[in-house]
């Protein structure tokens, strides 16, 4: 059973009845060592406080679950508290442990979605500059009838299909496929909730780990749509990337006050 710390707030009006789960849970060792990847600072404050904010910013957004490090659990709670995220957007928050893997964190996180709510969005922690647009977006294409949604950009770069070799020799290309049909994935990654929660259960039975969750509907016959992502909805994985985030940043800051 997992444990959950509610932080009630009075709802606001909403035009959609949507949550949101964001797995925090892991430690992110490819940005370096230190706090997990979700506790890390961007211009002075938490990715996961941004992250959160950005969800909250949605007016379909009624509920942010945050799945934590489970020794950090009331850490996290008390972050958030301090942040003002539900006083400041009318959003209710609950923090629960997180698991051992990032799909049994969504797993978790979704098992504290009260039955009532029509559509759940999953979203990285560490992609804490997502515009709200993309969140409305996603959304409005669950609300149209879609099993899974996600936000993606097309690739800039063209991409090799490789035979797998021993490290450190050259690896021969098998393949190139065509850029213009290929999407870098991004989230929040959108879906009706009794669907995602079918999907996870089964993945569970089977032993199944996919990447993303719209890997889990896919896997299970359903039909996965895209909608225009955003280029500064990217991931925060290396310290190159928290660097690229702070400019990001720093320019929002700059214009539009954020």
């Amino acid at each position: 059973m997992s444990v959950s710390h509610a932080l009630p707030i009075p709802p606001k009006e909403r035009n959609l009845n949507a949550a949101a789960v964001v797995p925090a849970a892991g430690r992110g060792e490819r940005l370096g060592p230190g706090a997990p990847k979700a506790l890390r600072e961007l211009g002075g404050v938490p990715i996961l406080v941004h992250a959160v904010r950005a969800l909250a910013r949605s007016r379909a957004v009624s509920l942010v679950v945050v799945a934590a490090p489970p020794e950090g659990v009331a850490e996290v709670r008390t972050l958030l508290e301090d942040a003002g995220l539900g006083t400041l957007e009318g959003t209710s928050l609950t923090v629960v442990a997180g698991g051992a893997t990032r799909q049994e964190s969504v797993r978790l996180a979704l098992a504290e979605v009260p039955e009532d709510v029509d559509i759940v969005l999953v979203h990285d922690a560490a992609r804490p500059l997502v515009p709200v647009e993309v969140v409305d977006a996603v959304v409005r294409a669950v609300a149209d009838g879609a099993e899974g949604v996600v936000p993606a950009v097309p690739l800039a770069d063209t991409v090799k299909q490789i035979e797998p070799v021993a490290p450190g020799r050259p690896e021969p290309v098998v393949g190139t496929p065509e850029r213009a049909l290929l999407r870098a994935v991004q989230t929040p990654q959108g879906f009706p909730r009794a669907r995602l929660a079918d999907v996870h259960a089964k993945a569970a039975a089977e032993e199944f780990e996919a990447t993303d969750d719209a890997g889990l509907v896919e896997r299970f016959g359903g039909q996965v749509v895209v909608v225009p992502g955003h280029e500064e909805a990217f991931k925060v994985t290396r310290p190159l990337d928290l660097v690229l985030a702070e400019a990001v940043l720093a320019r929002r800051r700059a214009n539009d006050g954020y």
